[in-house]
């Protein structure tokens, strides 16, 4: 029998790395502008075409390559950043891994041209797919210049999973952010086509901030930034912090570690327990934190991202960070002191002799007459017979069967009951629906008892006539008296903008306030109390993860999270007409087993299996 086991090629397992490292063209993004840092690059200009499916240029102005280099840099495990294993604990690069080139050139077109000072002449090097086409010397600018074409153009599958374009751009900007943010000293330009995005001159981490997320005037990032700043044996914490005026429901949160992006859910809440009892719990702090330790106290090598770090004194950074920005906040009077010093005070005189207090004097004349001498006599209104009508006791008004008040409009959903006739109704029909402890609804029914769940049928209803209501482009909006503003980033726009035609076909109404802001002046009529803005922060979030044509899955997108916060809460107490208009709207629905997420709304006890239990 002949062996199974065999090496994979060359071009399989490269493609397989492919997979874990380059999952979009963000990832492409982020893997180019980090080896440009690394390379000493004090300008990076990135050019990208069709959310950089077409093209992802990145050029650099940093030490470049030789030939040797340019050609072994494609190799997999090939790399400058480190030598033995060992050097994996004391990384002081972005990358290390020399995988991130050589899954690019698996997927993708890639034409690299570079020149190192000392050189004359560049080196040109053409290859996809892990082929070599072309190698040769010619006239380039010092530095790196890489383009990438095409991606996943050899990989089909991956390529369809790609979301729209819209949402890949905004995975580009994040990256991008996380980058620029904790490179300040490096200028960047962003260009999409042909319009620049971004142009980042070299400058501080707080002017970066400024220049990154200052095109809404409305932040001021400038007034809202805190300072902080502590220095120990286990390392530095420093950044900006928010004030807490200034917090917001979507706000901007970094973690920056030895140059990298970060994210760390336990040091969020040192940050969270800080703001405590100074923001609204549905509000969270803005805040651009960086951390430079000893490398060898950190592990980044645990995620092919790098996002996720492991630190060695991880509870001591803790409560480090949890005091620096206590410190911050009271520092700067953000938090309300009672100060009982008197030392300076002015002392006011209140030793008062008390026979020289005596109580004011008030004289008047009885026998004034500001009118003077008048003959003014007052009429004779009969007062007195007036006043006496309104005490005779009203006759009463025989009852009319068939009157009804005018101008009243009926309330959808709405009836009145005593608990009498509630109580006769339940007794004498017991084969009526009757709600078990005010969540389900039960009913009988030839073959048993059916049970339905008032929250989730409710639900479907909902979301059929939301659904409904898009496709008819008809809906109702009622105006609410004090708009709420939703603020988002840069990035999330691009996604909303998309998403705001078919929210007003389901009664949102919107205004543009700047480029990052809008006020929400209508909501749909059904939506209840919940908060718009949460809301739409929902729908935003799980528009980011759809499927690559947006539109498609839009409707369901904006239905779902409406239907689920108007719909009946559990717990609520509903009256017999309300269970059986429940029963009747859930059974005229297309699908009423399940909810538009796959819940099950409803289940049916029959005779045999209620008989079992006796």
């Amino acid at each position: 029998m002949s062996d199974i086991i065999h090496l994979l090629p060359d071009s399989v397992a490269n493609q397989i790395a492919a997979g874990e490292v380059i999952q979009r063209p963000a990832s492409v993004l982020k893997e180019l502008v980090e080896n440009s840092i690394d390379a000493g690059a004090t300008f990076i200009q990135i050019v990208i075409k069709d959310a950089g499916r077409t093209l992802i240029q990145v050029v650099d102005n940093g030490k470049g390559m030789s030939e040797t280099d340019a050609r072994m840099a494609f190799e997999r495990h090939a790399t400058s950043k480190i030598t033995d294993a060992a050097d994996l604990f004391s990384l002081k690069t972005m990358g290390f891994r020399g995988e991130a080139l050589a899954s690019i050139a698996a997927v993708a077109q890639v034409e690299l041209r570079t020149r190192r000072q000392d050189d004359e002449l560049g080196i040109l090097v053409e290859i996809a797919g892990t082929r070599v086409f072309k190698q040769e010397m010619l006239q380039c600018d010092i530095g790196t210049a890489f383009q990438v074409k095409n991606l996943f153009f050899n990989v089909p599958a991956r390529r369809r999973f790609l979301k729209s374009d819209n949402v890949e751009k905004s995975h580009i900007l994040t990256e991008f952010y996380r980058i620029v943010l904790v490179n300040p000293t490096v200028g960047f330009s962003l260009i999409d086509g042909e319009e620049e995005i971004f142009q980042l001159p070299a400058s501080n981490n707080k002017i970066r901030i400024e220049n990154v997320f200052g095109k809404n005037a409305k932040k001021r990032w400038q007034q809202q930034l805190l300072p902080i700043d502590s220095t120990t044996n286990l390392g530095r914490i420093y950044g900006y912090i928010g004030k807490p005026e200034f917090a917001q429901k979507s706000a901007v949160q970094y973690f920056f570690v030895n140059g990298r992006y970060m994210r760390h859910p336990y040091f969020n809440k040192a940050i969270s327990l800080a703001y405590n009892q100074m923001i609204h719990t549905s509000e969270s702090p803005n805040y651009f934190i960086y951390f430079e330790v000893n490398p060898q106290s950190i592990d980044v090598n645990i995620h092919p991202t790098k996002t996720e770090i492991k630190f060695e004194n991880e509870q001591a950074l803790w409560s480090i960070l949890s005091s620096t920005v206590k410190e911050s906040l009271g520092k700067f009077n953000v938090v309300p002191s009672i100060d009982f010093d008197q030392e300076g005070s002015v002392e006011l005189p209140t030793a008062v002799s008390p026979e020289n207090v005596r109580p004011p004097q008030t004289n008047f004349n009885p026998n004034y007459n500001p009118f003077g001498a008048s003959n003014y006599k007052r009429p004779n209104l009969d007062w007195e017979d007036l006043y006496g009508s309104f005490e005779k006791k009203e006759q009463p008004i025989e009852s009319d069967t068939n009157w009804k008040p005018k101008n009243v409009l009926p309330f959808e959903g709405v009836t009145t009951i005593t608990e009498t006739q509630q109580t006769i109704e339940s007794t004498d029909n017991r084969a009526d629906n009757f709600q078990f402890k005010n969540r389900y609804v039960v009913t009988s029914l030839k073959s048993g008892m059916l049970m339905i769940d008032q929250h989730r049928a409710h639900i479907r209803i909902l979301y059929d006539m939301y659904m409904s209501q898009i496709e008819i482009r008809k809906a109702f909006s009622q105006q609410v008296l004090f708009p709420e503003v939703l603020e988002l980033n840069a990035d999330d726009v691009l996604i909303f903008e998309q998403m705001m035609p078919n929210l007003h076909h389901v009664g949102f109404d919107f205004e543009p306030l700047d480029p990052n802001s809008f006020s929400v002046k209508g909501v749909p009529d059904k939506m209840g109390t919940v908060s718009s803005i949460d809301l739409l922060l929902v729908m935003l979030d799980k528009a980011k993860t759809t499927a690559e044509n947006l539109t498609e899955v839009m409707n369901h997108t904006i239905s779902l999270p409406l239907a689920e916060a108007s719909a009946l809460k559990t717990g609520q107490r509903l009256t017999k007409e309300e269970m059986s208009d429940l029963i009747d709207r859930l059974f005229a629905c297309p699908n009423h087993n399940y909810t538009p997420d796959g819940k099950k709304i409803m289940t049916v006890l029959t005779h045999d299996e209620i008989e079992k239990r006796f």
